[in-house]
């Protein structure tokens, strides 16, 4: 067991015939003594000082732990993060891509329907013209035929024509 101020105060020395001054003995026991309690007493300080300073660290420690700890959480949340948003964006492509080719598909479809009804109607237009082109050939051989020129020649009084009428008349009904 160590030793105390208080051992060292109470410890008593047989004397002897020749032995050491009691006084400067006394003195250089009070000596050490308060040297021994400035030890003591500092020792003490270091001591709480530790124990202070390891409480501090245990804390830190926990701190740093818990900090390691929410690291790995935000890291994996990230990464969750991260994954969701490229199969999101995945999605998203994957989605545009068949709206593009749903929609290439049906321009295609109609353009090809326009492309049909422009043939269509260049051919309507080409029989329409021939039709029509004919029309006018048939009415100019018909202001260009004879008939017209007979029809000119013709030199009818009317007073002839409204005898004509009466004598019809009286004629038809007579047969009634």
């Amino acid at each position: 067991m160590p030793l105390t101020p208080l051992d060292i105060h109470n410890k008593e020395f047989s004397k002897s015939f020749r032995g050491y001054d009691e006084d400067e003995v006394n003195e250089f026991l009070d000596q050490v003594i308060k040297d021994y309690e400035i030890i003591i007493r500092d020792k003490k300080e270091l001591e709480e000082r530790i124990k202070d300073l390891e409480e501090r660290l245990s804390r830190y420690n926990n701190i740093e732990e818990t900090l390691n700890k929410s690291i790995v959480v935000a890291q994996e949340a990230a990464e969750e993060v991260k994954s969701s948003a490229q199969k999101e964006a995945k999605l998203i492509i994957r989605e545009a891509e068949k709206n593009a080719d749903r929609i290439v598909n049906e321009a295609l479809s109609k353009a090809r329907k326009i492309a049909l009804e422009i043939e269509d109607l260049k051919k309507q237009s080409k029989v329409f013209r021939n039709r029509f082109r004919m029309l006018i050939e048939a009415q100019l051989e018909m202001v260009d035929s004879k008939d017209w020129d007979q029809l000119m020649e013709f030199d009818i009084d009317a007073t002839e024509l409204k005898s004509l009428e009466e004598d019809e008349e009286v004629q038809f009904s007579t047969q009634k």
